[in-house]
């Protein structure tokens, strides 16, 4: 009985979700999974780098949302350019309503001066969206003696997935010790309709609009056998239909361990949340950890959200060594790397 209440609390929490406008995911560890902030960062390493995130949302609910990703990423070098592979599942309401999404990205490199570059990305993949209409549980199955029956008279709609072309662009301005970028997601609205009923669903996507930016500060250069210490102060801005988010704070590297706070805030409404982040680096490994302390008013109930990232730069060593020389990091901030 417990399960079954719990499922039609995740069904109301998600049905109102999207009766509002669709919303895209964003990941407290942004920065971890690149490419889903703004094509233009495909190629930034200076080595081959992959990585995967994982992002379980509000604990006190059963599983209400999940989010998963994984990304590949590659610098062109002779073409001035980076390709990259980004894949993307949301599950929400306990596996009633799910998103996939898999993206290809291109970017172009374009230096100004010595010490200031531009980085053009475009996007292009597909967006599919599923309904598991089995797991949806209806007033009229809600018996107030006997508990939840399977019978209801809500008809099965003929349209349970959907999958649509998505494009974006971003543009990203770099230099040696700062980056500012602007990233525009879903340019086609992709129109991801299950339900006909839903005039919010029909309009499709709305477009999302990121600002990113921030600047590395060192406070102890480092060598072989050190990795260096800085701070890096750094903001986040996404806009999608009525939602609005900031996230700002600043992350320091400290030789082999990493560390971070953030405050998440809604614009127009409140605080959303605290964030901390705590994460270790040895060689090509990096594994960062995540959690977000819920501060408005589903405090009580939300259980907080945790998130856990893991990447690999991949051949550094190998690069060192065949160049005889640093690499040139200068379009990758500490913070990214």
């Amino acid at each position: 009985m417990i399960k079954h209440f719990q499922c039609f609390c995740s069904v109301l929490l998600l049905c109102a979700t999207v009766a509002l406008n669709a919303q895209d995911p964003i990941f407290s560890q942004y920065y971890a999974v690149p490419l889903q902030i703004n094509p233009a960062f495909a190629g930034s390493a200076f080595a081959p780098r992959f990585g995967l995130a994982y992002r379980q949302q509000w604990q006190g609910f059963d599983r209400a949302y999940q989010t998963y990703a994984v990304f590949y990423e590659q610098r062109i070098s002779k073409l001035n350019s980076g390709i990259g592979f980004h894949l993307e599942g949301d599950n929400a309401g306990n596996g009633i309503y799910k998103t996939n999404r898999f993206s290809a990205h291109y970017s172009y490199r374009l230096m100004i001066t010595e010490n200031l570059g531009v980085k053009i990305g475009i996007e292009a993949g597909a967006y599919q969206s599923r309904l598991d209409w089995e797991k949806l549980i209806f007033p009229d199955q809600i018996d107030p003696i006997g508990g939840f029956t399977e019978l209801t008279l809500e008809n099965r709609p003929d349209l349970l997935t959907t999958t649509r072309l998505d494009l974006s662009s971003g543009l990203l301005l770099f230099g040696r010790n700062f980056w500012a970028g602007f990233a525009l997601k879903h340019l086609n609205t992709p129109n991801e309709t299950l339900l006909l009923v839903n005039n919010n669903l029909a309009r499709g996507l709305p477009l999302r609009y990121t600002l990113h930016g921030g600047m590395d500060i060192t406070l102890r250069e480092g060598n072989k056998s050190n990795p260096e210490t800085f701070i890096s102060p750094n903001l986040l801005y996404v806009s999608q239909g009525p939602y609005q988010q900031l996230n700002a704070g600043a992350y320091a590297g400290i030789g082999k361990f990493f560390a971070g706070a953030w405050m998440r805030h809604t614009i127009d409404q409140n605080v959303d949340a605290a964030i901390i982040l705590l994460g270790f680096k040895y060689d090509i490994y990096k594994i960062g950890f995540t959690m977000d302390a819920t501060l408005s008013r589903l405090s009580r109930v939300s259980g907080g959200t945790y998130e856990l990232t893991m990447s690999f730069l991949l051949d550094q060593n190998k690069y060192l060594k065949k160049k005889n020389k640093l690499p040139d990091t200068s379009e990758c901030p500490k913070f990214f790397r």
